[in-house]
């Protein structure tokens, strides 16, 4: 595994393989993730090293066994930091089911992640649960405030009503956003094939703002107001013909168009819970070829690891000036609204105003 030398030539050398900048270390840790995702045993993952590498570069067992432990403990020390150094604007919230045990059908991991007051993407947690109740939910975000997260503006998840108890519970202060693809999916699925495009179409024009101009999408009531008027018109076209389908789109309407509260520059990326869900997907795939994880350790904390790694390249949000106005107001109003003053003291700041 040593890497290979370029003599007489001042032109770096990068490997076909792992590109430039990687270690050797990184280089086997990556493979070593990639492998288990797809369900490899140890033995396997010597035989694809071997294959990938040559002869020469076989790793013992008890090499791949470290490098693997060495993620376990990676994801357990990340796990368990300290995140008051972390505020949020919006968190976003959801799961995807793995099977860890043999005999039992597949369980959820649950995941936050988020953008930070400064724009900027950060991978917030990740733990196994035995379901998606509110229970489950509530331990999992409740551990996250006591390992200090403070409230997030907005919350953006799915409808799981489980989910949706628990982040009124613990974030009774921060709006919510419900995921416009999955409500789309839930509608979708209550339509014939022959009025899929055409209900799709409808319903994604509800939210386009095209042709708008800058005032009118501008955060405010008269937005929420219009978006929800366009709703009743979709909802009166297609009610008769899928009544199924319209209850859908009405159920928790009000949480649709949170987010038209926010800056415009952020409306297409919080307006649906998706920010990871192709590494989630990609991540599905690869562990329904070969079935389950080894235990839900292994499951947990290789998963952890392909999504910590798919972080580092996630895009931040935009901040403009008039953005961050409309973020600082909506902190003050939701998370550090004025104090009501006591009627005696408001009789004293009266008479102290009046005497000035």
């Amino acid at each position: 595994m040593a890497r290979p030398k370029l003599r007489g030539t001042t032109e770096a050398f990068a490997s076909r393989l792992f590109g430039a900048g990687v270690t050797r270390t990184h280089a086997l840790e990556t493979l070593v993730i990639a492998s288990f995702v797809r369900g490899l045993s140890v033995r396997d993952v010597e035989a694809t090293l071997a294959d990938a590498l040559g002869p020469e570069a076989a790793l013992s067992k008890s090499t791949v066994s470290a490098i693997c432990q060495a993620i376990v403990t990676e994801y357990d020390t990340w796990s368990r930091r300290d995140l008051s150094g972390i505020e949020l604007d919006y968190l976003f919230v959801d799961a995807s089911r793995f099977k860890m045990h043999d005999g039992s059908r597949a369980e959820p991991v649950l995941a936050a992640w988020g953008i930070t007051t400064g724009g900027k993407p950060v991978f917030v947690g990740l733990a196994a649960a035995g379901s998606e109740s509110t229970d489950a939910w509530g331990d999992f975000l409740t551990d996250l405030i006591g390992r200090g997260l403070r409230p997030p503006l907005l919350v953006v998840s799915d409808g799981a009503p489980g989910l949706i108890s628990a982040v009124e519970q613990v974030f009774p202060a921060s709006l919510r956003q419900r995921c416009l693809v999955h409500r789309l999916r839930n509608i979708a699925s209550k339509v014939s094939s022959a009025d899929q495009a055409a209900v799709k179409a409808a319903y994604w024009s509800i939210f386009d703002l095209t042709g708008l101009d800058e005032a009118a999408v501008a955060p405010s009531q008269r937005l929420v107001e219009l978006v929800q008027a366009r709703i009743d018109a979709v909802a009166a076209t297609w009610g008769r013909s899928y009544p199924a389908a319209v209850k859908s789109l009405l159920a928790d309407r009000a949480s649709l168009t949170t987010y038209l509260r926010f800056p415009p520059e952020h409306h297409k990326r919080i307006r649906h819970s998706n920010f990871i869900e192709r590494t989630f997907g990609e991540t599905r795939r690869r562990v329904k070829v070969i079935g389950r994880f080894p235990g839900e350790t292994s499951c947990v904390s290789l998963v952890w690891a392909v999504l910590d790694r798919a972080s580092r390249g996630w895009r931040g949000f935009t901040m403009t000036p008039a953005g961050l106005r409309v973020l600082q107001d909506l902190r003050r109003a939701l998370l550090h609204p004025p104090t009501q003053l006591h009627p005696a003291d408001q009789a004293a700041l009266a008479a102290t105003i009046e005497a000035a």
